[in-house]
């Protein structure tokens, strides 16, 4: 398929660029570049990386904070790729041919990755097709009832977008589609009810249908003792929970499904940025200064390379540590520095020469590549040795002398907070727990404290959207400030109780 809006010039280095890229084992999608001036580029990365999705006030915002960086200098967008097949990339108008070349270069390693990594494996590959018909569905929400409202319950979503089970597609089928997102599982109010009791739809009909008379004090405890347990287990994917059990009219239960569907097609990036990027980098680098670059570019690119790649001793780079590593196991699996002969080695200088002339580099960074997400990643390849050539210490705020200073060496301690900060994004894990709490069809979630505590505003206006869509009362068991305390919302307001009020029932 052939590149659309590109120069003679671009055309010319993309069809060498590819052949190139597929000469070394790169295997990716046919790759669509398309030339565009750098408004158009901010407005496609706005709506992230793609040229149609559904109207919100989100884009505009988006579109602004781009534009704003661009023309104060404060930065610019040099490649714009999309999961998709084919994959589309966009180049920014006025870029220098060398800075083109190097994008092609860049992309053909983002779309080999896309293709060939197993976290991608579940994405839509027409995601194109998808967001465009999202789109077609909101406008039609809006068109019968109002932007207002529409972009309200968007919002609300959006606020939420984040509560999903993002290893879920690798165990078993749970993206919704539209299709789909009306089909509700039996509510738990449809559950078996006890002996005696009629079944009630409505919960303020409670006291007239079953009056508190009829029951024995039996049935009452039996009812209690034997309530089904709903959901059976705690559910991760609250999002999906919500389409099936909320009571959402049609248009809000497609509108959840649809941030739902494309919050679990961006997941598989968020897991993989270091690898992502660093893949990208390894090969635009190799392929640049081995294949592609006249001498006449060599200064640049060097320019525009350790732009990059730079990296402040407090900072974090997914670009460098990304392709520092990838280039790290390429050495050792060539050298064959790697096993339990190797681990087992206490000789520093033999273990420093070690070359066992195994030449695997290539076949083991490939192997990576398709298996890996950023934390297996790290967690397997960031060496004791690596952190002390990168300078990748852990730093603190000195009060006294106003500067960041290394508090500690210890790499276990690195590596820890390394992978911390990786696992869910370095977001909260919640899941919910009991459906129907205290016997009132209260939600209550259950927040897996991992040393870190929850941002008090962030988890307040969660809990008050959450609540609004679930129509009643949402309570969240978490720890702060050392405490275990259950947050509720009542739609009014939040309220803070300590854990150990619970009935013990609930507690357990």
């Amino acid at each position: 398929m052939k590149s659309t809006s590109l120069t003679p010039e671009l055309e010319e280095s993309r069809k060498k660029i590819k052949k190139i890229a597929e000469s070394v084992g790169l295997d990716f999608f046919e790759t669509i570049f398309e030339l565009v001036p750098y408004n158009k580029l901010n407005e496609i990365a706005a709506r992230g990386g793609f040229p149609v999705r559904y109207p919100h006030w989100r884009w505009g915002m988006e579109y602004e904070q781009l534009s704003k960086s661009y023309e104060y200098g404060l930065s610019k967008i040099y490649e714009l790729v999309i999961n998709n097949d084919p994959c589309y990339a966009y180049l920014m108008e006025g870029n220098e041919l060398l800075d083109q070349k190097l994008v092609m270069a860049h992309v053909y390693g983002h779309c080999d990755f896309f293709k060939n990594n197993m976290w991608f494996s579940q994405t839509d590959r027409k995601m194109m097709d998808t967001m465009a018909n999202h789109a077609t569905r909101v406008r039609r929400y809006i068109d019968r009832y109002g932007i207002d409202v529409v972009e309200d319950f968007i919002d609300k979503c959006l606020s939420l977008e984040n509560l999903i089970d993002r290893y879920s597609p690798y165990t078993k089928s749970k993206i919704i589609t539209k299709e789909d997102s009306g089909k509700k599982k039996s509510h738990m109010f449809d559950q078996p009810q006890p002996a005696g009791k009629l079944i009630v739809q409505r919960e303020y009909m409670e006291s007239w249908i079953n009056p508190t008379g009829v029951l024995s004090e039996a049935q009452k405890k039996e009812q209690e003792d034997h309530r089904p347990v709903f959901p059976e287990k705690p559910e991760k994917d609250i999002l999906l929970f919500l389409i099936q059990n909320a009571p959402l009219e049609d248009w809000q239960a497609d509108i959840v499904s649809i941030i739902r569907e494309e919050s679990y097609y961006f997941s598989p990036q968020g897991m993989t940025k270091i690898m992502n990027e660093g893949w990208a980098s390894y090969w635009h680098s190799k392929l640049m200064t081995e294949e592609i670059m006249n001498d006449s570019e060599i200064i640049d690119f060097a320019d525009r390379h350790s732009g990059t790649m730079a990296m402040a001793p407090n900072g974090f780079n997914p670009y460098k540590i990304g392709i520092e590593i990838f280039r790290e196991i390429e050495q050792r699996w060539n050298k064959g520095q790697h096993g339990k002969e190797w681990e087992e080695c206490t000789d520093i200088d033999a273990k420093k020469n070690w070359d066992t002339k195994a030449g695997q580099g290539k076949e083991k960074i490939f192997q990576v590549r398709r298996d890996y997400n950023d934390v297996t990643f790290i967690d397997e390849f960031l060496t004791e040795d690596f952190c002390i050539r990168n300078r990748m210490f852990v730093y603190k705020y000195n009060k006294r002398t106003n500067q960041f200073e290394v508090d500690t060496r210890d790499f276990k301690a690195i590596k820890a907070k390394f992978l911390f900060q990786l696992t869910n994004f370095g977001q909260p894990i919640v899941s919910i727990v009991d459906a129907n709490f205290q016997n009132r069809g209260e939600l209550l979630l259950a927040h897996l404290h991992e040393g870190i505590d929850m941002q008090p505003n962030h988890m307040e206006a969660t809990l008050k959207n959450l609540q609004s869509i679930w129509q009643r009362p949402v309570n969240l068991v978490t720890l702060m400030d050392g405490e275990g305390r259950v947050f509720t919302h009542d739609g009014k307001e939040i309220k803070s109780t300590p854990f150990s009020d619970l009935p013990v029932g609930e507690q357990n």
